[in-house]
């Protein structure tokens, strides 16, 4: 085997399927290795940790057909300090791949690429796809993913759980204490019910660069495949049950209260101060005889915190929260006004920008 590249290329590729490669934590050593294999001209870099895979084509010059395993962080580490716009010459046989650059060289102990896992294929003929832009791929997960759990006890909820309703593709997850909701394809065709692991949508993201302007979503039964410009990346789908998340959504609240974004982002900041040493804990009201929003904190070692801001408020009403929690929700929020709406101290509250449909989140409140 043997390949020509550019230093630029070759090191963004490698860096990219690096990630992915298992290290220390690899059930079999060969997890650790990157994949390289010369096909008439075709020159594609993959690894796996079994859950994932990702696999970045290259364009190269004077190629020779072959395939090689090496470790993936070291040649990725070796090719990363070689200097720019130096070209870059791979000759691979089956145990070894020598690395050389101007008057650097370097010669690397492989494996052989039989031991290297097949790759599942995706089913062409189940296959559900979906495409859209990068930027709005990108603001619909990050809105999301900041509520799906870290319990791996619980693995359905681990997940982003993509799903189509009433002809629109959406993108819900859950961690048991908050609840998020993004409208991300409308007027779809295919239907779709997937849990996708957010460790590998994270991979995704990573993965995102400012050439590609479109995504690729293909699904089938078991798996996601992202096709995002020159870089492949398939996982597995999660096997569980995600819960029926919409019935946990309120239809209504009974207090309404419309704020600005900001204002009640800085307050919610300061109460959190004070709320380290009570597990985050603070309490929102609202007011209508003096028409105001206020949240506040009590640490009997610390002291005790109160601001408000002024606010549209139609009924009175009070509930305790996670200060982080309201804080992510806050954050994931794009507009400058925000609805906060709740009914009792039990209830969930519900933040939305005003006057938008297209994304909902919700915290479950503290027993005050």
């Amino acid at each position: 085997m043997e390949i020509k590249i550019i230093q630029e290329k070759l090191a963004k590729a490698l860096n990219n399927v690096s990630r992915v490669a298992a290290g220390s934590r690899a059930s079999l050593p060969i997890l650790n290795n990157v994949l390289i294999r010369v096909d008439d001209n075709k020159v594609s870099l993959t690894t796996t940790n079994l859950d994932m895979a990702v696999v970045s084509f290259l364009p190269a010059r004077q190629c020779k057909n072959g395939v090689v395993t090496v470790p993936a962080r070291l040649i990725a580490e070796f090719v990363g300090n070689l200097p720019k716009g130096e070209v870059v010459e791979i000759n691979g046989t089956e145990d070894k791949v020598v690395v050389k650059a101007s008057g650097y060289s370097s010669t690397i102990n492989g494996a052989s690429a039989e031991d290297f896992p097949e790759l599942p294929e995706i089913d062409v003929e189940k296959v559900v796809k979906f495409q859209m832009g990068v930027d709005d791929f990108k603001d619909g997960l990050s809105q999301v993913m900041i509520a799906a759990s870290n319990d791996t006890t619980r693995p359905a909820l681990t997940g982003v759980y993509f799903n189509t309703f009433e002809g629109e593709l959406y993108l819900a997850a859950t961690d048991g204490y908050r609840l998020a909701e993004r409208k991300f394809i409308s007027k779809v065709n295919s239907e779709v019910r997937a849990i996708v692991p957010a460790a590998s949508l994270q991979e995704v993201l990573r993965s995102l660069n400012d050439d590609v302007d479109e995504i690729e979503i293909w699904f089938d039964e078991t798996q996601v495949r992202f096709r995002l410009g020159d870089i492949e990346i398939t996982s597995k789908l999660i096997d569980g049950s995600f819960p029926d998340y919409r019935q946990l959504i309120p239809k209504q609240t009974e207090i309404e209260v419309g704020l600005k974004k900001d204002e009640l982002v800085r307050i919610t900041k300061l109460a959190a101060l004070f709320a380290k040493e009570v597990g985050g804990s603070i309490t929102c009201e609202a007011n209508v005889e003096n028409g105001n929003f206020i949240v506040a904190s009590v640490a009997n070692e610390l002291g005790e915190n109160k601001s408000e801001i002024k606010a549209t408020v139609e009924t009175d009403g009070k509930v305790t929260l996670n200060s982080r929690f309201l804080l992510d929700a806050l954050n994931a929020l794009n507009g400058s006004e925000v609805e906060f709406g709740f009914s009792n101290r039990l209830d969930p509250v519900v933040l939305r920008v005003k006057k938008a449909d297209n994304y909902v989140h919700i915290v479950m409140p503290l027993k005050s």
